[in-house]
């Protein structure tokens, strides 16, 4: 009888190089990313994010033109008498369009609601399905750990909190300094540090927080409840506790968001004195809630993933 060569379902041995189990998180990642990038709703939602970008990028330039076009020369209006460069700079710096941190921090306010609808409508692609649809035994079943697992989906999402916040303010920050002075990128290079130091705590408390509300909750309409509490909800309440009933500042660290609004000011270097709305907690309190809030989710995360039934 002839020898013949068995039919393995055309399955082929892998002849490239063998890596460690850390580079599964980059294609964790790259997979979730992938999975969000194909939605047609992600890109709608993230237009609308950009206009508050173009919105900052546009202002910062037409207000540009506009001051190399003028002069020092006194415009009397009836019986108004006024420099058009003093009137350009006063409507700069009432615009906050003045390169400074409240600058960076109102972009990051506005940019950050956009974040939040987005990230609650693609926790349920990014984490949820993987626990409704059993695909997390199968990350599990391989050579790798929870905590790539963890970090993968976290680098997921830190991806799509920069994509829309830290990148566009690095641009904006740039983009100040080539159209007005290249000394502001000596004297407030501390802003690049400060943009950067705000991005990374959206980052880390944004990414854990969806992370954990996505392994509990699993589905989109839960979750845009849930972070409609946390981030709207706990705000009014924040709001009416404080200014309403005017009960402890302490009661704003309800507030998630306010919380992380804090410490991206702390990190900006904008003063408590133009911190608005008044009547705010120390940084500290905020920062330490954030933290507190963080280690809750990383060990409910823990707990839940050792928990899947795993076959090897």
């Amino acid at each position: 009888m002839a020898e013949t060569t068995p039919n393995l379902l055309h399955y082929r041995g892998w002849t490239g190089q063998f890596y460690g189990p850390h580079r599964t998180v980059f294609a964790i990642a790259r997979i979730a990313l992938s999975q969000v990038l194909r939605r047609k709703l992600f890109w709608v939602l993230y237009a609308f994010g950009l206009l508050f970008f173009f919105m900052f990028f546009f202002g910062q330039y037409l207000l540009a033109w506009t001051e190399s076009q003028t002069d020092e020369q006194v415009v009397t209006v009836g019986v108004f008498r006024t420099n058009p460069v003093e009137f350009v700079q006063l409507l700069r710096g009432a615009l906050k369009l003045n390169g400074s941190g409240e600058m960076y921090r109102n972009f990051f306010r506005f940019q950050g609601s956009m974040v939040v609808i987005i990230l609650a409508m693609a926790g349920s692609v990014l984490v949820g399905n993987d626990f409704q649809f059993g695909s997390l035994p199968f990350y599990l079943s391989k050579p790798l750990s929870p905590w790539h697992y963890l970090l993968g989906k976290c680098l997921a999402v830190a991806g799509i909190v920069n994509l829309m916040t830290t990148l566009p303010a690095m641009v904006l920050y740039f983009q100040y300094g080539v159209l007005t002075s290249w000394d502001y990128f000596v004297t407030d290079y501390r802003l690049l540090f400060g943009i950067l130091g705000y991005g990374l705590e959206l980052t880390l408390c944004l990414s854990l927080i969806l992370v954990a509300t996505a392994g509990w909750l699993r589905r989109t309409v839960p979750m845009i409840m849930a972070w409609t509490t946390v981030f709207i909800f706990f705000r009014f309440l924040a709001g009416a506790l404080v200014n309403g009933l005017q009960m402890s500042p302490r009661w704003r660290l309800i507030d998630l968001w306010n919380d992380t609004y804090l410490f991206g000011n702390y990190c900006l270097g904008v003063g408590a004195d133009r911190i608005w709305p008044p009547g705010q907690p120390a940084v500290g309190e905020a920062a330490l809630v954030l933290g507190v809030v963080c280690i809750v989710c990383l060990t409910y995360l823990t707990v839940r993933i050792r928990a899947v039934e795993i076959v090897r």
